[in-house]
């Protein structure tokens, strides 16, 4: 049966589709060991980060019927909306790129840029920004395999080692999770 949520696949993968601020940075010669060990070492505390906002931010009933439960719950909707503030101040002091549409996954990239394209087979770091609350971007390294006549760019990423390369998959399971998830539940109000 046709749920009405098509399942965002790149590279044969399960991938994430948003409106994302995204910049390509293109990196001439290689980089420097250090500080690839460094980037890798962000993207997994902010991937990281990303799964703790996500998961107390679910929306879900707590488990229990206690008055804890729902203490912790509204506790958690405080947190949140705190973070949201932050994270709209953060972005009046330090710009981001314009959202584009965007679909990614722990093999690849790929999205219209509104500038001049990479060209292709250009290495660079494709940044990310995932959500408003968390001030730096995703950072991920890889070169660019395609550039469609519809100004379509393809990304393909080195490998980002595997505990990244697990939790960008869960982040795009739980997108497509949420998804199904909202085309399920009947609509309240409407006429």
């Amino acid at each position: 049966m046709y749920e009405g949520v098509d399942t965002i696949v790149l590279f044969e993968e399960l991938a994430y589709g948003d409106a994302l601020p995204v910049r390509w940075q293109p990196i001439a010669g290689s980089l420097d060991p250090l500080e690839l060990a460094s980037a890798m070492e962000h993207n997994l505390r902010l991937l990281q980060a990303c799964a703790a906002i996500e998961e107390h931010g679910n929306g879900d009933k707590p488990e229990d019927g206690s008055s804890n439960g729902h203490e912790l719950a509204r506790l958690d909707l405080k947190i949140n909306l705190l973070l949201d503030l932050v994270g709209q101040l953060m972005v009046q002091q330090r710009p981001r790129p314009a959202p584009l549409p965007i679909r990614f996954n722990a093999v690849g990239a790929a999205w219209r840029p509104s500038g001049t394209p990479p060209r292709p087979r250009e290495r660079g770091m494709l940044e990310i920004y995932l959500r408003e609350c968390l001030a730096q971007p995703l950072r991920m390294l890889g070169e660019v395999v395609s550039l469609g006549s519809d100004s379509l760019v393809k990304v393909r990423f080195e490998h980002p080692g595997d505990a990244i390369a697990d939790l960008v998959e869960k982040l795009a399971f739980r997108r497509h999770r949420r998804q199904i998830a909202g085309v399920r539940q009947p609509r309240r109000g409407l006429i």
